[in-house]
């Protein structure tokens, strides 16, 4: 039963999960959860309001003796990322998510599971309603369409907020504080085709690769995780080179955050050449399997007959397309020197879709460094304006820069080592957390974003750490009862 995660503890988190979980709340698409989280508010008598975007906003005085506190802002975003495994049926916009408890994790029945960030949320609204716990005052943030757009981030008013203190819950490793994270921006490319008549007696075959675990474009691009954008082009480069394969349509990836997991192109092929083909793809798929024997070794290759098409790319258009796509520039780009193990600069090459007369390309690019996201935005440029592609960025948005003397940041050391007798990992995020954008509006904030262990973030894969919840609760609720003075 999907509601037996409500018996976990602690069980007011996990209850404001599950009711979350049962909401549709795909990104732009967060209407049901704005209104449950309103009357979630009203219900409690609390200051509630919901501004013209459709962020949330709820106040909780302080608790007795507290009130000389510096005010605490609570931030988590509504909407989730909608990814299903191609064998799992899911209206995101209509079908509840189905969590399960799988050992020490909750999971979700081959869905992403909206941990990221369901239990933000939930810890904020369990706070909330708490009547045991000693805080100053306390602000609710819940922003909506963080995930494409960070549309309410970037259009939250300033003086809306009253607090000094930004928490944002939107981390995902416990026991460790982030103080800064990655900017960001969109590349969108039109490359124009020209068609022609499938050539006389050619056979059409569909190619699909699939079985990749996908992944956050930002927070697993480390992981060196297969793109099944760049594996399709690979492929269809040798194709195209030993065979003279003529491409007709292609489909790969969905989301411009979430590493592709699977793609789809329809060739066609001289009939005497099919079996070649499908031999040169079946060993290819050997190649990819050895490549990516740890980081993603079930990656799939499958070739079979379909119906034949109207028209395929003429061969200017198909060499500018293949060209430019197997030289676009996707994963790590460089890691930073100042803080080991991070990423610094990455793209993610999202989504190639062909239509009649236009292929559209989508791409995310993170840097912690502007000057850096800038010189990566110009390798785009050089590379796609080279195939006659129109290319434009949008969708900008600022890293959060480190301050390393943070008061909450020291309170927050001094409160995890009381709790649990070690001091927390202090680090950035490859990610795009709203911390850079609301504070540029409210720059008195004294910011840092924790959160509970969520593993494998916008794929099907995610999964929440049940005992990291609980530390989670512990440690956000103690950080609340040493606010520091105003």
């Amino acid at each position: 039963m999907s509601d037996e995660i409500k018996t976990l503890q602690p069980q007011a988190v996990w209850k404001y999960f599950y009711d979350l979980t049962q909401i549709p709340r795909p990104s732009t698409k967060e209407a049901a959860a704005v209104a449950y989280a309103k009357k979630f508010g009203e219900d409690l008598g609390l200051e509630t309001l919901v501004d013209e975007v459709g962020n949330v906003i709820i106040r909780k005085p302080a608790t007795p003796g507290m009130e000389n506190r510096k005010g605490i802002i609570l931030q988590g975003h509504l909407d989730m990322v909608p990814q299903a495994n191609s064998d799992t049926p899911h209206d995101f916009e209509k079908d509840p998510i189905r969590p399960r408890i799988d050992g020490d994790w909750v999971k979700a029945t081959g869905t992403t599971l909206g941990a990221d960030n369901g239990i933000g949320v939930a810890t904020t609204m369990a706070i909330l309603a708490a009547k045991n716990l000693k805080h100053g005052p306390i602000e609710a943030l819940m922003t909506i369409d963080e995930e494409t757009g960070m549309t309410g981030a970037v259009n939250l008013k300033a003086g809306m907020l009253k607090g000094d203190i930004f928490i944002n819950l939107d981390s995902e490793e416990e026991g460790e504080v982030y103080v800064g994270c990655a900017g960001g921006t969109n590349a969108n490319i039109t490359l124009p085709i020209e068609r022609e008549p499938v050539p006389a007696g050619d056979q059409a075959l569909k190619i699909t690769i699939s079985g990749l675990k996908g992944g956050h474009s930002g927070v697993d691009i480390p992981l060196e995780r297969g793109n099944s954008n760049k594996i399709m082009f690979r492929l269809l480069y040798e194709l195209t080179h030993q065979y003279g394969v003529r491409i007709a349509e292609i489909d790969g990836g969905n989301l411009r955050n979430a590493i592709p997991r699977e793609a789809i192109a329809v060739i066609v092929v001289k009939v005497q050449d099919i079996a070649n083909v499908k031999a040169s793809a079946a060993a290819f798929a050997k190649i990819l399997q050895n490549e990516f024997s740890s980081a993603d070794p079930g990656v799939t290759i499958a070739v079979q007959n379909t119906d034949k098409p109207a028209s395929v790319l003429d061969m200017d258009s198909a060499s500018k397309l293949i060209k430019a796509v197997y030289s676009c520039p996707n994963g790590v780009i460089r890691m930073s020197t100042d803080m080991i193990g991070l990423v610094e600069t990455s793209t993610n090459l999202a989504i190639v879709k062909s239509e009649e007369k236009l292929v559209f390309i989508k791409c995310l690019l993170r840097s912690s460094v502007d000057s850096a996201r800038e010189d990566l935005k110009n390798m785009f440029t050089c590379v796609f304006s080279m195939a006659g592609a129109d290319i434009m960025f949008d969708g900008e948005y600022p890293g959060w820069k480190s301050n390393m003397d943070s008061q909450i940041l020291k309170e927050a050391r001094e409160v995890y080592l009381n709790l649990f007798g070690k001091v927390p990992d202090i680090k950035a995020i490859h990610a795009g957390l709203e911390c850079g954008i609301l504070g540029g509006v409210y720059t008195n904030w004294d910011m840092l974003s924790v959160g509970p262990t969520i593993k494998f973030p916008h794929s099907p894969d995610e999964k929440v750490n049940i005992e990291s919840v609980q530390k989670f609760w512990t440690f956000i609720t103690a950080i609340l009862e040493k606010a520091p003075v105003k």
